[in-house]
């Protein structure tokens, strides 16, 4: 005697249905907790060079007591982003996994090279990370400086440049930039 096809197919639905959401849930839990500031100093080649980098900025104390952490600026808060950003950081783990920025001297090695590559991924997404805190409209362009206001109108607004055009090593040391487009 088998039970009714309909009623296996019911607890197979069921049954999936209950599955998906546990691994929906396990899955945005382990993306939120590999999204937080203390994941990423986890590892001594982040705390060691570009954290204590960060807290001589104005990203990380200021008068308005605003703080922007590692997600802030590296991560996008769109969910598709998000996800696209954490496939492309998977290259980091196995960086950590085999040592290649273990040391300060490895790390000062590849510095450069590791910037650019930020800066490439910034520029290929209009500064996205930057976007999600400053705003064009909420800039009032008044209380900047002439020379700063003069540039935001000339290449932010009309899009000839996005944020990290103009402002590398807002939040980390700048390596050597001999070679470095518009820092010569």
């Amino acid at each position: 005697m088998s039970p009714p096809g309909y009623l296996s197919l019911a607890f197979l639905t069921l049954g999936g249905f209950v599955a998906g959401v546990i691994f929906w849930g396990a899955f945005n839990t382990a993306l939120e907790a590999t999204n937080t500031e203390q994941f990423c100093t986890s590892c001594h080649e982040m705390e060691a060079n570009v954290f204590e980098e960060l807290k001589g900025t104005i990203h990380f104390t200021n008068r308005s007591g605003v703080r922007a952490t590692c997600p802030d600026c590296h991560v996008p808060h769109e969910w598709t982003n998000k996800i696209a950003r954490k496939m492309q950081a998977s290259k980091e783990v196995w960086g950590h996994i085999f040592g290649s920025i273990d040391t300060r001297e490895k790390f000062l090695a590849l510095r450069k090279h590791l910037a650019e590559r930020e800066w490439a991924r910034m520029k290929a997404n209009d500064s996205l990370e930057c976007r999600n805190c400053h705003s064009d409209e909420s800039m009032d362009l008044t209380k900047q400086n002439p020379r700063a206001a003069s540039a935001h109108e000339r290449f932010l607004f009309t899009g000839q440049r996005t944020c990290i055009d103009c402002h590398k090593g807002i939040a980390h040391r700048l390596p050597d930039m001999s070679g470095v487009p518009g820092w010569e």
